[in-house]
């Protein structure tokens, strides 16, 4: 069958199939993908000067240079009035950390650098971890786990697959190393917009939720609490989002391109 048989074949069986636009055209895949590479490239620039001692604001200067100088746009600057370049959030921040001059990396810090950038209108989306120095062991575990919750979710990424086993997976790994996934703050499809659908939950039951088909691009972005997954978005700057218990979390994000065979990261 081709691509539309096989949609309604499964529509047919009462099976949640994506729309048309969330398929992806080959023009748009591959404008998708040099987005990638370019975020990726930033990303990389943050790899050779984080360390303790330095700003989030110095984070956010060399994410916003590079992208320019790379030919990009940083999405994140002035979207739906966010102030920055990127999102850096340490410790007890779960995302949407805004960069400032008066928060140093201190040893024993974790952060999440979470950049997005346009090129020729698409969207490239990734974020890393780092560690600061030493960090504790928990520290150290959360960080590696999220990876491993992150790697062990892009096996369930193929055709004729279902959502609900990217979350499944990510959930069960999480909890068998004593951590709680954020249930609420979903991964996204992207590419021609900053945030499209489908909505990608990092919690799930296998062989459930929307049906994966070559052409979907989106984000796989679990984020993983040392203690419980409850949270609160700062009232001050109504954009940092807090662990409710103080407790440490972790995020990774790739976009993910789902291919014929399987799929590939774009962006990382």
């Amino acid at each position: 069958m081709n691509l539309e048989e096989k949609l309604q074949y499964y529509r047919k069986r009462k099976k949640i199939v994506p729309s048309r636009n969330m398929i992806k055209t080959a023009a748009q895949i591959e404008g998708i993908r040099k987005a990638g590479q370019i975020n990726g490239q930033v990303l990389d620039a943050v790899d050779q000067i984080i360390k303790p001692g330095i700003s989030t604001e110095e984070i956010n200067r060399v994410v916003h240079e590079t992208t320019i100088r790379l030919g990009g746009t940083p999405a994140t600057l002035g979207f739906e009035g966010y102030p920055k370049s990127v999102c850096t959030s340490v410790n007890d921040v779960i995302c949407h950390g805004i960069p400032s001059e008066d928060q140093i990396l201190m040893e024993g810090d974790i952060i999440n650098v979470d950049a997005t950038t346009i090129v020729d209108g698409y969207y490239g989306d990734a974020s890393r971890m780092y560690c600061i120095g030493q960090v504790s062991e928990q520290a150290e575990k959360l960080v590696r786990v999220t990876k491993e919750c992150l790697d062990l979710s892009l096996k369930e990424v193929k055709p004729e697959s279902f959502l609900g086993n990217i979350g499944a997976v990510i959930q069960a790994h999480a909890r068998a190393n004593g951590f709680s996934v954020v249930a609420d703050i979903c991964g996204h499809g992207v590419g021609v917009g900053f945030h499209e659908k489908p909505y990608v939950c990092h919690v799930g039951k296998r062989n459930t939720g929307m049906m994966l088909f070559p052409g979907m691009i989106f984000t796989i972005e679990p984020m993983i609490n040392a203690g419980r997954q409850d949270w609160f978005v700062d009232e001050d700057d109504g954009w940092t989002i807090y662990t409710d218990d103080g407790s440490l979390s972790a995020q990774w994000e790739y976009t993910i391109l789902v291919t014929e065979t399987g799929y590939e990261i774009l962006s990382k």
